[in-house]
């Protein structure tokens, strides 16, 4: 497992399809949106929160079209599938590497584009909490839906249709575990959904994503 996810991390980094990408994305969103509704310090400020998970949302979206289209193309996964390794290990693997090159990144990333956003000082540490504990679960969905789509041609369209709506529950309650902590308001309630949400996921959807390859891979 552990040669595992050290290949993919290299194959993340040499490809320049995780960190670099979507850590350019979520900068580029950050730096437009002022642009896009004026210098109003306040408006700004409340609509800081969310626009930090959205970018970072659709930054994770971005790359997982590459999460295992690549291994598809070459065969890599039929030799996977017949390792001694069990699927829902490996699925795990792609899904962590994901998170590292793509998530952690954009988790570390949020105070300092935060900076552009005029967010108020006490969001910063609850936007980073709130990325932390729903970015894996971004990794996660989207693992699953690149095990959907594996093998179909022009596949990353469909994929974003499907992940998407899988997404809004994290979305919603990260973003508003944000929104609350910078007004300084109780996210007890939110922090919860949302930690509930992705223990949830990481400990079901591996199970989903591997019967769904061993369907696409006979």
């Amino acid at each position: 497992m552990i040669a595992l996810l050290a290949r993919d991390l290299k194959l993340a980094l040499r490809a320049g399809g995780g960190f670099g990408l979507g850590l350019a994305f979520f900068l580029i969103v950050t730096v437009l949106v002022p642009f896009s509704v004026g210098p109003q310090s306040q408006l700004l400020s409340t609509i800081a929160p969310g626009v930090l998970w959205l970018g970072a949302l659709l930054a994770c979206l971005l790359s997982l079209d590459r999460l295992l289209a690549l291994d598809w193309e070459d065969g890599t996964l039929d030799l996977l599938a017949t390792a001694p390794l069990p699927l829902e290990s490996i699925v795990s693997i792609k899904a962590l590497a994901h998170w590292i090159t793509t998530g952690l990144p954009l988790v570390l990333a949020a105070p300092v584009l935060g900076i552009l956003l005029n967010l108020a000082p006490e969001g910063y540490v609850w936007v980073v909490i709130s990325l932390a504990l729903g970015t894996p679960a971004l990794s996660v969905i989207g693992t699953f839906g690149a095990a959907l789509t594996v093998g179909l041609k022009r596949g990353g369209l469909l994929l974003s249709l499907l992940v998407l709506p899988l997404y809004v529950p994290t979305l919603i309650f990260g973003a508003e575990v944000a929104r609350r902590g910078s007004l300084g308001l109780e996210t007890t309630t939110p922090l919860l959904m949302l930690a509930g949400i992705s223990a949830g996921v990481i400990a079901l959807l591996p199970f989903a994503s591997a019967a769904v390859l061993r369907v696409n891979l006979r």
